[in-house]
């Protein structure tokens, strides 16, 4: 069933590569007029948008400003969907205070930015789907060497109770979604780091990523992007404040 978002003026942050572009694309051609931002404007330009630009969510300034020009140029948003993140490896111990604030600041506080500047106008409208990118390695499973990312993402699901909490008799709907490990340049960056560090192969890093999937595979950014166009869509009106797996059985 095509044209599921015809109609309706979606922002997706972190567009340029993986879950983001794939995300992105998948709105596009289900006839959403889409804006595509990322920290690198290069990685959006050949995207099917009708807005490309740069945006840095780390910067309280860069976010209020896209935020003036889109509700000009477009009206509300009807999708603001947060996929920008940042994935921490190791423990407490190989996690710095820097490290920590970078991990909090991008995977968390990004959203804080951009909800605050693109909800006002979505409450006057009185509708609209907020979609943060949260994982199953949060407050649903622990997984070893995820010591700052998983408290990143747990406190991504709490955001997201509590916008969904606030706002669900104003139209507003906010739900998390929470991938396993999916395909994508941040994973093939994660697993020549990790083959780096430890001697082991690059073969034999990326077979323990996939160990670790009871389905036996990695998932696929366009499987992400299918459970996001769903959220986005008018189906899921009756479903706000919930994180939703997609992990391959991974917290079962």
């Amino acid at each position: 069933m095509a044209g599921r978002l015809k109609g309706k003026v979606a922002l997706v942050t972190a567009a340029g590569q993986g879950i983001g572009r794939a995300i992105a694309e998948a709105f596009a051609a289900e006839g959403a007029e889409v804006i595509a931002t990322d920290i690198d404007a290069g990685k959006v330009e050949g995207l099917k948008a009708a807005m490309r630009d740069k945006l840095d969510v780390r910067s309280t300034e860069a976010v209020t400003a896209m935020a003036e020009i889109v509700n000009k140029k477009f009206g509300a948003l009807d999708v603001l969907a947060n996929i920008a993140g940042y994935v921490h490896q190791g423990t407490i111990f190989e996690c710095g205070d820097a490290e920590w604030d970078l991990s909090f600041d991008l995977n968390v506080k990004s959203m804080h930015r951009t909800i605050k500047a693109f909800l006002p106008a979505m409450l006057k409208q009185k509708r609209g789907s907020i979609i943060n990118m949260s994982s199953a390695v949060s407050s649903i499973r622990g997984v070893p060497q995820r010591y700052a990312y998983g408290a990143t993402k747990a406190a991504v699901i709490g955001l997201t109770k509590a916008v969904a909490a606030d706002f669900i008799r104003q139209g507003i709907r906010c739900n998390a979604i929470c991938p396993g490990t999916i395909e994508s340049p941040s994973l093939e960056e994660r697993i020549r780091d990790l083959s780096k560090s430890t001697g082991k192969s690059l073969e034999a890093v990326e077979q323990a990523f996939i160990e670790r999937q009871p389905m036996g595979r990695l998932g696929k950014p366009e499987e992400v992007a299918a459970l996001a166009v769903f959220l986005a869509s008018d189906e899921s009106s009756y479903i706000t404040g919930q994180p939703h797996l997609v992990d391959g059985g991974m917290a079962m």
